[in-house]
């Protein structure tokens, strides 16, 4: 039972998964980078009342499953999605798409992937990868940022398909329903509202904790950690927003680059040269996310510690913060 598809590398899991299930049903065109930004992947949130892994909640990105959602909306491709109370009816549901020729898309949990090294291990339930056959006992897995493919046991993939705890995937699965034709225009449209939505996400969310707002509030609030938390208990808090930033697929630095890429390619499609001017501007915000995860590490890891040293963190998120309300802001006033 092997469906036929090609494994392909990605940055990020969910439009890396998304890429490949579309390119899989002829959607050649369709880069990781493409669908990032048609699904307005890009976002940031900052919401201290909810903790993950002993940390403040933060994301990078916008909420899982939502990339191939949007992507698949935008481009007028149904999809199937769905979710299990039952394992014996998850597992029957996979092997039917399978044999029905339909590799699919699951959503499942980080800490019992058995090919992962124990040290990227943690309760992370957002993680995407792709079904494609069954091999024995073997599923065989498509994992965007792995090189090669790999497997699960049955067993094994049951057990990160009803993974427990915060997002917990319930043995999610989803894949396009079908084929669909896509046009050049049909992707020229999907761009121009995938940047709309993700202008709106991050200029437009009312309050203080999401979008280019958020940014800098965080950025506040990391001024006042040293003080407010104690240097233990704020290196935590920093360790947390590195490893939402860095380790969870693509992590904050990651996406602003692939968000950039997205525009760049877009440009291919929609030659108005303000794209590539707002491309370089989150390549300029990734350069600085990346050097505030250095500082942040620094910090968690007793090297660092000083009020200076908390200053100059939050100084990075303020930066960027002003420096993506500029370009989601140029991005705003083109006139297509």
């Amino acid at each position: 039972m092997k469906v036929d598809f090609v494994h392909r590398q990605s940055a990020h899991c969910e439009s890396g998964v998304t890429s490949s299930l579309l390119q899989n049903i002829g959607a050649a065109k369709i880069t990781e980078p493409l669908a990032f930004g048609m699904g307005a992947g890009l976002f940031f949130a900052y919401i201290p009342l909810i903790k993950v892994n002993n940390g403040p909640a933060i994301a990078f990105r916008t909420f899982p499953g939502l990339i191939f959602k949007r992507t698949c909306k935008a481009l007028g491709i149904p999809i199937v999605r769905k979710k299990f109370n039952s394992k014996a009816e998850a597992e029957k549901y996979l092997q039917d798409a399978l044999v029905a020729g339909s590799p699919v898309g699951c959503q499942v949990g980080v800490y019992y992937l058995s090919y992962f090294p124990r040290e990227y291990r943690f309760h992370f339930n957002a993680h995407n990868l792709i079904v494609f056959g069954k091999e024995d006992d073997n599923y065989l897995i498509s994992d965007p940022i792995m090189e090669f493919p790999t497997t699960l046991t049955t067993y094994e993939l049951e057990r990160v398909r009803f993974a427990k705890g915060a997002l917990a995937p319930k043995g999610q699965i989803y894949y396009p329903a079908k084929h669909v034709d896509i046009t050049d225009d049909t992707i020229r449209k999907a761009i121009k509202n995938g940047i709309k939505l993700n202008v709106n996400n991050m200029l437009n969310i009312p309050g203080w904790f999401a979008g280019v707002d958020g940014i800098k509030f965080t950025g506040g609030r990391i001024k006042k950690w040293r003080n407010s938390l104690g240097l233990e208990k704020a290196g935590l808090y920093l360790a947390q927003l590195v490893r939402m930033q860095e380790e969870i697929g693509t992590g904050g630095g990651g996406f602003r680059y692939m968000y950039g890429a997205f525009l760049q390619e877009a440009h291919a499609f929609l030659p108005n040269d303000e794209l590539l001017k707002s491309s370089e501007k989150f390549t300029e915000t990734g350069d600085l996310w990346r050097t505030s995860a250095v500082l942040a590490a620094g910090i968690y890891k007793g090297r660092l510690g000083s009020q200076a040293d908390f200053n100059q963190m939050g100084d990075y998120l303020m930066e960027i913060a002003e420096i993506e309300r500029k370009a989601f802001t140029e991005l705003k006033n083109i006139k297509w």
